[in-house]
């Protein structure tokens, strides 16, 4: 089984587009009103085109996720089954400016 991907705090604001443009099976999303992208657990193949694409190195495996970024891992799943909690979640973690 591939590693589980994380996009992290340093996407949040950015939202830089490269990992989605380089990801083979499209499995990187948003939707506008979101503040970072998400990596969808369900069909990413772990290939590594999005970690070394992403300018601002937001994006860990899990088990190279920092600790101090943990609640992303949460965040990230959360997204692809409510997205208005993700959200919320995100916005407790980093609070809009």
């Amino acid at each position: 089984m591939p590693s589980l991907y994380v996009i992290t705090e340093p996407c949040v604001g950015v939202k830089d587009e490269s990992c989605v443009e380089v990801c083979p099976v499209d499995c990187i999303h948003s939707e506008p009103i979101d503040r970072i992208n998400y990596i969808d657990p369900e069909v990413c193949i772990g290939c590594h085109a999005c970690l070394l694409a992403c300018p601002v190195g937001a994006i860990f495996t899990e088990e190279e996720l920092p600790a101090a970024s943990g609640a992303f891992l949460e965040i990230n799943a959360l997204w692809y089954q409510d997205r208005p909690a993700a959200r919320a979640r995100l916005d407790e973690v980093v609070p809009p400016t």
